[in-house]
């Protein structure tokens, strides 16, 4: 049986894209799916075994490789920059293939960073990295539409979308009613919830607010602060980090799904979320930001919700107004839900990702035994 090894940086042991979906698509295909990342998890999810690491980003890059590389994998699927680079120099070691999974626009992450004048500077460097390592990996995975830009040369493009899992479970039964407002996943300012607080205080009173995740940039203290100051903290709910299973049962409970990722960053003008997807698969319908593209053409394509100026607290409230008939978000929610059904299920995008590595399949482990040699020789 083959090994591949999800390699991760920053990724966390049971991370949706990484584990729950690829690598668990790859163990339901036969292969022995390990997962080295950082934290103190052990044990198993989804069929992928977890090996912890303390490695540091980017100084402990070249202990990353190395770990990588005595695990002898196959393959090693990297999943950040950093991770791509230590799978590089791993796969130098040890002869494996090596798969680049790319989930964000690269180039453009550190332009708020930055003066403007270096910007353009930056973005060509970084697109040239990514070439170079596109170059000389096997197959760029890439997670949305938008992305594969930056690679070239002999790197082989799939693209392996974030759906969401066909859903089973009947979509969420709409009622007359308050309406409970949901968003899910990491929770900071660019992803709006500056935008969600005002739009709380400019609507109906009896409207509440669930944030199904955990602030990530530091700036919960401001949320409570400016939620007091509006008047609305009552109506607000901060549920924390919960299991993927827990945290999909609240979107459940919520009328509609909040997906405000704010304007003038170009991973959001390019953003597919899993939130979308779960939206969808629930049953729930969504308001989402009409700037960005990936996100539209989803929402228009299935029927599944509202597009706004996500910038725009009036817009906002607005859209959630339009929203209070059960009727129209229960013909939203069931729109989404077909759609999660037939053209924007997981499935599929897990027999592409299959398809690629029985591929790499036999070619891996000849090159494996190569690299062996080599190793041993060195």
């Amino acid at each position: 049986m083959s090994t591949v090894l999800m390699l991760s940086a920053a990724h966390p042991a049971g991370d949706t894209r990484v584990v729950r979906k690829e690598g668990a698509a790859l163990a339901a295909a036969g292969w022995r799916v390990l997962h080295l990342c950082p934290g103190d998890v052990e044990g198993s999810i989804d069929g992928v075994s977890i090996i912890p690491h303390r490695r540091r980003r980017l100084r402990g890059l070249w202990g990353l490789a190395g770990d990588a590389a005595k695990l002898r994998p196959a393959v090693i699927h990297a999943s950040e920059p950093d991770a791509w680079l230590a799978a590089l120099i791993a796969a130098r070691r040890c002869g494996a293939r090596v798969v680049l999974d790319v989930h964000e626009h690269y180039p453009s992450r550190l332009d708020a960073r930055l003066p403007a004048p270096l910007r353009t500077v930056m973005r060509r460097a970084i697109e040239a990295a990514c070439r170079a390592m596109g170059a000389a990996a096997d197959a760029v995975v890439v997670a949305k539409d938008g992305l594969d830009d930056a690679f070239g040369g002999g790197a082989r493009i799939v693209k392996v979308r974030n759906y969401a899992p066909a859903p089973v479970a009947p979509p969420r039964e709409q009622r007359a009613g308050p309406l409970a407002l949901g968003h899910l996943g990491a929770i900071t300012r660019s992803r709006g919830w500056p935008v969600m607080l005002d739009a709380l205080a400019r609507g109906d009173a009896a409207t509440r607010l669930m944030l199904i995740g955990r602030f990530t940039d530091g700036s919960e203290a401001a949320f409570q602060a400016r939620a007091a100051a509006l008047g609305v903290a009552a109506r607000v709910t901060v549920t924390g980090w919960l299991p993927q299973a827990e945290a999909l049962r609240r979107l459940r409970d919520c009328d509609v799904a909040l997906v405000l990722f704010q304007p003038g960053e170009e991973n959001h003008r390019l953003a597919l979320p899993h939130k979308l997807f779960d939206a969808m698969a629930a049953g729930v319908p969504v308001i989402a930001p009409a700037f960005a593209e990936e996100v539209a053409a989803v929402v228009q394509a299935s029927g599944c919700g509202v597009l706004v100026d996500s910038g725009d607290a009036a817009a906002v409230a607005a859209a959630v107004a339009s929203l209070t008939d059960p009727g129209r978000r229960a013909a939203l929610g069931g729109a989404g839900w077909r759609a999660a059904r037939e053209d924007f299920a997981w499935e599929a995008e897990a027999a592409r990702l299959v398809a690629l590595y029985r591929s790499l399949g036999s070619c891996g482990v000849t090159r494996q035994k190569a690299g062996r040699s080599a190793g041993a020789a060195v």
